[in-house]
């Protein structure tokens, strides 16, 4: 039997919704056919936006929505998206298939669909091809509350009282697709930039994200710090609210990714050891930004995450359209549990991607729509939001085949909701095996406790013909006496506890 300890007399920190967010590009079907089918479409839509996925997305608990990317982001110019959409430019998508982008959902649309879903917006602007005035004129254009030719411009086009920015990312990828820069000339750059990302007299205040580091690149990290955070009593941001992190689990090597369902049990622990790999990246980039900013004033925005395997069969490779089996639904639930361990210095994290491209939470066939098991584990995980983690740690062993690509057992993270009961989410990473919990929880007696598990034969998935083959199901295994709570965790599962003491 392994244990599991909770404190709940020891808050560990404040768990931010925004770190449940996601992340949509102008790849493939995420935003075309996916979220947006225009007005005149026959699928049923409010504006433009799918009414099927809007409804699930509300459902699910979508906290924030990164747009308009990614590497597309940083060839992205904001004024081809506004206007009426006869007029609107065309281009063509170099880095995602070499398709058409008619524009035809620019900044208006995003508002809108994030007006429906309820959540907060972040916006990435150009720094790779585009100019500090373009990038200034832009965030006027969206947030300016008065006369100018920017706020008369939206105004014109139909929205005359401005919107929010939540956040706005200064360039993506600086290191790669966003201009293969070095960190030493990205950190001016963002300085420079940034001053022209203005919070305007009334204006809500937006908070900005520089472009950090991918995987394990230490010294990106280190020198952007370095660079532009120049913190004082009376600013304690200087330069950034923010710096990101990018990374994705990918079993295979670039080239050869492997299979998004046909996988063996040894690809299942190779994928689950990769993804584990997140928690030392937090801690070792999170220990850097302590040299600079040891108050934690500067949040880690882990803004791209998830699985990536090769595309599936028969499909545009630059499309990066892959299915989502049991396997996935571990990779979101080991991910989300170290980012709630983490939440002192990460702010908010964004899976990759929301509709049809990676690790997405639901895929569509036109007007068919189907949640994948990451949807309901991120349904299942919207009790942490807003909550307050908890001290808490699991006993574990190291399972797998091969010695050098062994993972623990078990991951935990545990907080108290807003609800006032102790929420309690836990990972079993075998791919076989059911372990025994004995979950104690100090100077407590439990007075109730409700579960629900996503979870299944590892590679199962669902599909447009059987879209509840993997969903959230009760659990009612688990048995409280005192301050304490003793079930089994099936293998290859992800557990949500919800305890009354």
């Amino acid at each position: 039997m392994f244990k599991l300890f909770v404190n709940p007399n020891h808050r560990m920190g404040h768990i931010n919704p925004e770190l449940q967010g996601n992340f949509s590009e102008h790849l493939g079907r995420c935003i075309y056919e996916g979220l947006y089918v225009g007005e005149d479409s026959d699928i049923p839509n409010v504006n433009g936006m799918r009414t099927d996925v809007v409804e699930a997305l509300k459902e699910m608990g979508l906290p924030v929505l990164r747009w308009p990317g990614g590497c597309f982001a940083d060839e992205y110019h904001w004024k081809d998206g506004i206007g009426p959409k006869e007029g609107r430019k065309k281009m063509i998508n170099t880095h995602w298939g070499g398709v058409v982008e008619d524009n035809s959902f620019g900044t208006h649309e995003f508002m809108e669909l994030c007006r429906q879903l309820g959540c907060k917006t972040y916006v990435n602007g150009n720094v790779g091809s585009g100019t500090v005035q373009e990038m200034s004129e832009w965030v006027e254009y969206m947030t300016f509350d008065g006369v100018s030719p920017m706020a008369d411009m939206r105004a014109k086009n139909g929205h005359e009282k401005p919107w929010e920015v939540d956040y706005f990312g200064v360039g993506n990828e600086n290191w790669g697709c966003g201009g293969n820069m070095t960190p030493e000339y990205y950190g001016n750059l963002y300085r420079r930039y940034q001053t022209y990302v203005r919070g305007y007299s009334g204006a809500h205040p937006i908070f900005k994200i520089a472009c950090g580091a991918n995987a394990a690149d230490y010294n990106w990290t280190d020198v952007v710090m370095g660079t532009c955070f120049k913190g004082t009593p009376e600013n304690f941001h200087g330069f950034m609210d923010g710096l990101s992190l990018h990374y994705y689990t990918v079993p295979g090597t670039w080239e050869h990714k492997g299979s998004a369902t046909d996988f063996t049990e040894e690809e299942w622990y190779t994928t689950l050891k990769k993804c584990y790999f997140m928690d030392e990246l937090v801690s070792r980039h999170a220990a850097i930004m302590d040299k600079y900013d040891k108050d934690k004033k500067i949040g880690l925005i882990v803004d791209e995450w998830g699985t990536w395997y090769d595309v599936e069969p028969g499909t545009n490779p630059g499309f990066l359209y892959q299915q989502n089996t049991v396997r996935d639904a571990l990779v979101a639930g080991i991910t989300l549990n170290i980012l709630n361990k983490h939440c002192d210095r990460v702010k908010m994290a964004n899976i990759a991607q929301l509709i049809n491209v990676l690790q997405a939470v639901i895929l569509t066939d036109g007007a068919k729509m189907v949640k994948t098991p990451t949807y309901h584990v991120f349904k299942m995980y919207q009790k942490h939001q807003d909550a307050e983690l908890l001290e808490s740690f699991v006993e574990s062993e190291q399972i797998g085949i091969e010695e050098g690509n062994k993972v623990p057992n078990l991951t935990e993270s545990v907080s108290l909701g807003k609800d006032g009961r102790i929420h309690i989410t836990l990972t079993n990473l075998s791919a076989k095996a059911d372990y025994q919990v004995e979950t104690q929880i100090a100077d407590s007696q439990v007075k109730a406790v409700e579960a629900e598990i996503v979870g299944g034969e590892i590679h199962q998935h669902n599909t447009f013909e059987a879209p509840e083959t993997v969903t959230v199901r009760s659990f009612d295994g688990a048995k409280a006496e005192g301050g304490k709570v003793s079930f089994t965790i099936p293998a290859a599962s992800v557990l949500h506890l919800t305890v009354t003491v």
